[in-house]
């Protein structure tokens, strides 16, 4: 088998492989011979089948394998012999081949780039700080209260309005035919909850108890079920019971409704949960902080160009959602955009190419390492996002080795960022909680829709929600 390097620019990577009738014939002999040893067949010993029969049977898939073994090494011996260090999935391109003669193909390759040292001890890094205060902790706490007021039935009879609680029965059509999952029987619903596709709530006001109304409403364009996406359909609507908010007092007895032994322990654990969303958010703002110094202070270095597209298309699609799917192929990824957001995405596409490469070649000369007592922990972490499947998703990453390797990738970045902390310059400060989720500029400069959208996932977080509160709980319960 030869492989020869026909091209070495910049960060690719050439070879052409040629691999001659006579070497894939004494392989697929090989293999054969191996086979005939193991194979069982009908009316020969075990061990003791002809060569000739087993190349008759399987001599087609012998060969496909046999081949793709060849190639398999092919590509293993030119990445050792030029002591390369791949960036990407080689691909390979059989150029020329007849069964029973020569074999050619070529292999393509990015590697690394040279990147040049970098003096940790010079970079300079912010590390925010943020106190819970009680009165943060007593908005969270009045939030939950108000997701928790309980209703009372409406005493004199009148309409429903905005704040009241309908006991429903409904049946939703799409031209006249009844759908899966458009009909229920007693269903409490919120008027002004914004629980339920648009229209529906508000077609419920002025209902009163005792009467069936039909409510025309149009599924959004957006909708997950796409049978349903973007149709016209109308709900036959039975009021049986209507309900208004009661009194809720924020005291023992509240904290008790919700598997606390009172207000104050209550007010902890919302303190506590609180505290817990601050603190990755203050991560998040200290890995970025990291980034913009190690982004001003590295060298420059040319990036493997496959990765700059994986990323680019990545960024297109998080600003511009809606212009494509992710299975057409007809459009680019960055169709509907300006050539502003365009240049915007390219900037940032390699700005994270040239950090990650940056990130990884520190933790390849510090020996940084994922431990697998650390994937298995990431491996169980995912698991647990997921109630009620958790040995189905442990069974997946134990059949699916590459899905459990990139679970590593984010536990090796976190080292490498802890790495950098203990060697920088660190500059603490406390600062507002308004500070803390501010938007920063995404990663330095550019992307600034994609900043603004992580801005208002990190403010949706801010507050403890009823959800916290019942975790809490349920963890005392425990």
């Amino acid at each position: 088998m030869d492989v020869t390097q026909t091209s070495s620019e910049g960060l690719q990577r050439e070879f052409n492989i040629t691999l001659t009738a006579a070497q894939i014939e004494s392989r697929v002999d090989e293999r054969i011979a191996s086979l005939a040893t193991e194979i069982k067949m009908p009316g020969f010993r075990p061990g003791k089948v002809p060569a000739s029969v087993v190349k008759t049977r399987y001599g087609k898939q012998v060969l496909g394998e046999v081949l793709q073994a060849a190639l398999d090494d092919a590509t293993r011996k030119a990445i050792e012999e030029h002591d390369l260090r791949v960036a990407t999935n080689p691909s390979l391109d059989i150029t020329d081949y007849e069964e029973g003669g020569d074999l050619k193909a070529t292999l393509k390759m990015e590697v690394m780039p040279e990147i040049d040292p970098i003096d940790l001890s010079k970079l300079t890094v912010d590390r925010p700080s943020v106190e819970v205060s009680d009165q943060e902790v007593d908005e969270a706490v009045e939030t939950i209260a108000k997701e928790n007021i309980p209703t009372k039935p409406v005493e004199k009879p009148r309409a429903a309005k905005s704040g009241d609680t309908v006991v429903i029965d409904f049946v939703g059509r799409i031209d006249g035919e009844a759908f899966e999952g458009g009909s229920a029987e007693g269903h409490r619903l919120g008027l002004g909850s914004n629980t339920f596709i648009p229209g529906f709530e508000d077609g419920l006001i002025g209902a009163k108890p005792g009467t069936t109304v039909d409510v025309p409403v149009k599924f959004p364009d957006e909708y997950p079920a796409a049978h349903l996406a973007g149709k016209e359909s109308i709900f036959e609507v039975t009021v049986h019971e209507l309900h208004e908010p009661g009194e809720m007092k924020i005291d023992d007895e509240f904290a008790a409704s919700l598997g606390m032994d009172n207000l104050d322990a209550l007010k902890a654990a919302v303190r506590e949960q609180i505290g817990r969303q601050h603190n990755t958010a203050i991560r998040t703002k200290v890995k970025t902080s990291v980034l913009n110094a190690l982004d001003d202070e590295m060298g420059e270095f040319d990036v493997p160009p496959t990765l700059v597209a994986q990323e680019y298309s990545s960024i297109c699609h998080a600003m511009n959602p809606h212009e494509h799917k992710e299975d057409d192929h007809d459009h680019s990824c960055d169709d509907g955009m300006s050539d502003d957001d365009k240049a915007e995405a390219d900037s940032l596409a390699r700005r994270r190419v040239r950090l990650g490469m940056a990130l990884t070649e520190i933790g390849r000369l510090n020996n940084l390492q994922v431990t697998e007592e650390e994937k298995n922990r990431a491996i169980f972490a995912e698991a647990q996002r997921h109630p009620g499947q958790e040995q189905q998703v442990l069974e997946y990453f134990q059949q699916n080795p590459q899905a459990a390797q990139n679970l590593a990738g984010p536990v090796f970045e976190d080292k490498v960022i802890d790495y950098i902390l203990e060697m920088a310059t660190v500059n603490d400060n406390v600062i507002s909680v308004e500070d803390l989720y501010k938007a920063d500029d995404e990663e330095a400069k550019p992307a600034k829709k994609t900043a603004k959208k992580a801005a208002k996932k990190a403010a949706a977080k801010k507050t403890a929600t009823k959800a916290a509160a019942k975790k809490s709980a349920a963890k005392k319960k425990d």
